[in-house]
């Protein structure tokens, strides 16, 4: 299939371009800003635009058989001249509705969406909290878009781990670099945890969803549940130091509260359903690959720096 993948330069979008190219789709990455050089998606047609400002009309879309959308808004894309519930409610209602829109127009016939967790596995988060209300309503107004003959289906993922080779990670970095020694921490782990996902694995399931997914669904996907200190573990375990972290109920300045969206302390735990996870074709058990991958990409780019430094 012919597929553009808007949000392709980042972490998600990134690994899902390169695993569909792998498996001889020909892909295009739409975003607002090329595709950093060192990264894999670099080589891959690029197609300028800001979904936010109605780049994505049906008129730019033409030619392609599906498209994958991981462009979503959060507190990291937020402008800061701008006001967050504002931005995230024009995000959900009007400009990711309008790319669905747009592809059904340009005859695409598949759409896979990307979207959060938090809806379908903590509902009650949504209370007093516009941003996950708003990935609620991205989810569900993308999806009515659908027609006979246009698909849209979304893929709810949790908290995830992996790496892009060349692309930094704000998420993932710290934790490799603690890891491997370039940056100090207190050796615990804050209390609580969640459900995590390896980038391989949610790569998998949106190449299941273009293949084989319902349409008009919602699949909630996941993998392991673990507590924040074990996940944290992971990281050292790739990086050759094998220790076992214990949970604080403290700040850490490596993993900070923000990253604990349902407060420090608390566990968001659920199971795939079976079925689902079956029909996507994605793998289980796959979190400590994904923290291999992370610690290996930052090892690449901190080695690809220091050549470049002796030069």
């Amino acid at each position: 299939m012919k597929i553009l993948v808007i949000g392709g330069t980042g972490g998600l979008g990134g690994h899902a371009a390169i695993h569909l190219r792998n498996n001889g789709h020909e892909i295009s990455i739409g975003s607002r800003n090329p595709p950093p050089e060192a990264t894999p998606m670099a080589k891959m047609p690029f197609v300028q635009g800001d979904y936010m400002n109605g780049d994505y009309s049906s008129d730019r879309l033409k030619g392609f058989d599906a498209l994958v959308f991981v462009a979503g808004n959060d507190g990291r894309h937020v402008p800061a001249t701008a006001d967050m519930d504002e931005h995230l409610r024009r995000a959900a209602l009007e400009a990711q509705p309008a790319v669905m829109r747009g592809a059904r127009d340009a005859g695409i016939k598949r759409v896979v969406q990307i979207g959060s967790f938090y809806p379908q596995a903590a509902p009650e988060l949504e209370a007093g909290n516009y941003y996950v209300q708003s990935r609620r309503l991205a989810c569900e107004l993308g999806r009515a878009e659908g027609r006979p003959g246009f698909d849209v289906i979304s893929i709810n993922p949790p908290f995830m781990v992996g790496g892009v080779p060349g692309l930094p990670s704000q998420l993932m970095d710290p934790n490799a670099a603690w890891a491997i020694g370039d940056l100090d921490g207190p050796m615990f782990g804050p209390s609580g945890g969640t459900n995590f996902m390896s980038y391989n694995s949610l790569s998998q399931a949106i190449e299941g969803a273009l293949m084989r997914g319902e349409p008009g669904k919602a699949y909630l996907v996941g993998d392991q549940n673990l507590s924040f200190a074990d996940y944290l573990s992971l990281f050292f375990k790739a990086a050759g130091k094998p220790i076992h972290l214990e949970s604080r109920d403290e700040a850490h300045p490596i993993f900070p509260d923000w990253l604990i969206f349902q407060g420090r302390g608390n566990f968001i735990s659920f199971e795939p359903d079976p079925k689902d996870a079956s029909l996507l074709g994605y793998a289980r058990n796959d979190v400590v690959n994904g923290a291999a991958e992370a610690v290996q990409c930052y090892l690449q780019r901190r080695s690809t720096a220091q050549r470049a430094m002796s030069a």
